[in-house]
């Protein structure tokens, strides 16, 4: 080798050290630097890591305390004492302008009996009437010591003179009063329309009470919010999700409104949060979003819309659920489809040859086998390997459908808080067999398929250290159950009675329970994964938005009973502080 050769060898060589040396001990540029913290980041080796560098919308790094510094030059350095840092939290279906209406209307879900809410609905109309029209949400008769549905003989004792509109806190029933239904022109000669049911007295009369598609006899007289009563409704909703470290929702059914209202509160950088909608098929803006096609990551990924929200049947709690068999506290009512084959099959159709995701909501077994048929039957006809249809709800599920979750890659999208608010009542509606597949997690998780988490809020709380709290306990805010005797005493149960006591031990059917880590990433990771957004949303990592939340509890390590009381102290979406406490 000539000595010319030699010295270009050395030259090179040199070179490449010196660069790894500059690759090495010269900083890379950030914007920030969080160190000295307890970071969960949620990948897939399950890291714990202490610092983390973000630059513009994005994490660059994750780490040591002293790797990150060495590693990257950053203007702000932010001490984290030690705190506990997670991914900013995702609620996979959640309803963002019903819970700001929510605070615009009359809130019953603390009522204790029928008379206790019409007077609350008396006492608090003045402050709180939209459009003429006296509005509220959250009624539950399973609460109430007289299980009954309500009538409008409550109402009109305290207002005749004024239509009052009140729906149940699942969002399938509605109470009005006598006004209401002369407004909307319903007596005893109405019929039950296709899909839904009107609850009448021994004549044949209705009481007020309308299940489901019977919502609409009324609901199409009652105005719309204004658009000023709808901007101050997202304004509230989106203030409320930033305090519980929700840094993205999936709005579940949102219309042509909604949809231009987002888009305006996003131009004019009035919408810290981001939003991944599912279009009501009722709506006209699925006429509109299937000739242009899906919109993904408008406004710096604010806004997504690549799915179509359905309808199958109705709610448990109202029996309007579909079941394959009747009900084991009402045998001669199976509960109720709301939307026929034919259009079902056209919806679907329609959405996967165009690239949406379908979300069809469904409760019951009979609703659920239903949608499990069609997407079966699409994925096979289009030859679809990752379309990620989901079900909304999965709640009551018959065993043999189980295992077609993860054979079709079907996504079950539940609230763990529907389980802890509805297990009061929910075995006497389903009997002891049927109540086994019923928010039966651990079933589903068996078969190898990730579950999406939400709350469905407004219907339960935004909070979603509810929602993992319940997930890994199956006991609600008060400890409840402790043991299968506090379920005998405290529970509607079935004729069985009692039949293995270990499976109250602690917890109502605790051998369905999550894993906290499992709890934890349905709202993070597999919330992410079900909106196709798992590259740049759920987790801690290099390369993804730099959406995560300082909050006041070790979740993962801290006593299970202290996960509900858990706030937070800071929420960031793309690095931006969008909240403090």
């Amino acid at each position: 080798m000539s000595r010319q050769m030699r010295l270009f060898l050395i030259f090179i060589l040199l070179t490449c050290v010196i660069a790894i040396i500059l690759i090495y001990y010269m900083p890379s540029s950030a914007d920030v630097i969080y160190f000295n913290g307890k970071i969960y980041t949620m990948d897939e080796k399950k890291s714990i890591v202490e610092a983390l560098a973000v630059s513009g919308e994005r994490i660059v790094g994750v780490g040591t305390s002293e790797k990150i510094k060495r590693k990257y030059s950053a203007p702000e350095l932010i001490d984290l004492n030690g705190k506990t840092v997670i991914p900013g939290l995702i609620d996979a279906h959640c309803h963002l302008l019903g819970l700001g209406l929510a605070h615009l209307t009359i809130d019953l879900t603390n009522s204790g009996s029928e008379f206790e809410a019409a007077k609350k609905v008396a006492e608090k109309t003045g402050a709180l009437q939209l459009s003429n029209w006296i509005r509220g949400r959250g009624w539950d008769q399973n609460l109430w010591k007289v299980k009954l549905f309500p009538t409008h003989k409550s109402l009109d004792k305290y207002l005749s003179h004024t239509p009052i509109y009140l729906t149940r806190v699942d969002g399938h029933a509605c109470w009005v009063n006598k006004k209401a239904m002369e407004i909307a022109g319903v007596d005893k000669n109405t019929r039950d329309p296709v899909g839904g049911k009107i609850i009448r007295d021994a004549n044949g009369n209705p009481t007020g009470v309308f299940i489901d598609a019977a919502m609409e006899l009324i609901y199409r007289f009652v105005p719309e919010p204004t658009e000023d009563e709808i901007n101050k409704a997202i304004t509230s909703a989106i203030k409320e999700c930033l305090s519980y470290g929700l840094t993205s929702v999936h709005e579940m059914g949102i219309d042509s409104k909604q949809y231009e209202v987002y888009k305006q509160m996003i131009d004019d950088n009035n919408f810290p949060i981001r939003l991944y909608g599912a279009i009501d098929g009722t709506s006209n803006l699925w006429d509109t979003m299937k000739d242009k096609g899906p919109l993904i990551g408008y406004g710096n990924n604010k806004l997504t819309i690549r799915a179509l929200k359905l309808f199958i049947d109705g709610a448990l709690g109202s029996r309007g659920a579909a079941l394959i068999e009747p009900y084991s506290d009402d045998p001669y009512n199976r509960g109720v489809t709301v939307l026929s084959d034919s259009n079902l099959n056209q919806f679907v159709d329609e959405a996967l040859n165009i690239g949406f995701q379908v979300c069809v909501h469904a409760i019951g077994d009979r609703a659920n086998h239903i949608i499990l048929n069609t997407y079966e039957k699409y994925l096979d006809k289009l030859k679809l390997k990752n379309a990620r249809l989901r079900i909304e709800h999965a709640q009551v599920l018959a065993p043999y459908d189980i295992p077609r979750f993860r054979k079709l890659n079907v996504i079950p999208s539940m609230q763990p808080t529907h389980c802890t608010s509805d297990m009061y009542w929910a075995e006497a509606r389903l009997g002891s067999k049927r109540i086994r597949g019923a928010y039966a997690w651990r079933s589903l998780l068996e078969t190898g398929i990730a579950i999406a988490g939400g709350s469905d809020f407004p219907v339960e709380s935004p909070n979603p250290f509810f929602g993992i709290y319940a997930a890994c306990t199956r006991r609600d805010l008060n400890g409840i159950p402790k043991n299968a005797k506090e379920v005998q005493k405290l529970f509607e149960i079935s004729p069985d009675g009692i039949i293995d006591e270990k499976e109250f031990e602690n917890g109502w059917y605790v051998s369905q329970k999550m894993t906290r880590e499992e709890a934890v990433r349905s709202f993070t990771t597999w919330a992410a994964y079900s909106a196709f957004e798992e590259d740049i949303k759920g987790s801690i990592e290099k390369g993804k938005l730099a959406d995560f939340i300082i909050i006041s509890n070790d979740i993962f390590t801290c006593d299970e009973n202290e996960i509900p009381k858990t706030t937070v102290e800071k929420t960031f979406i793309g690095g931006k502080l969008v909240f403090v406490r």
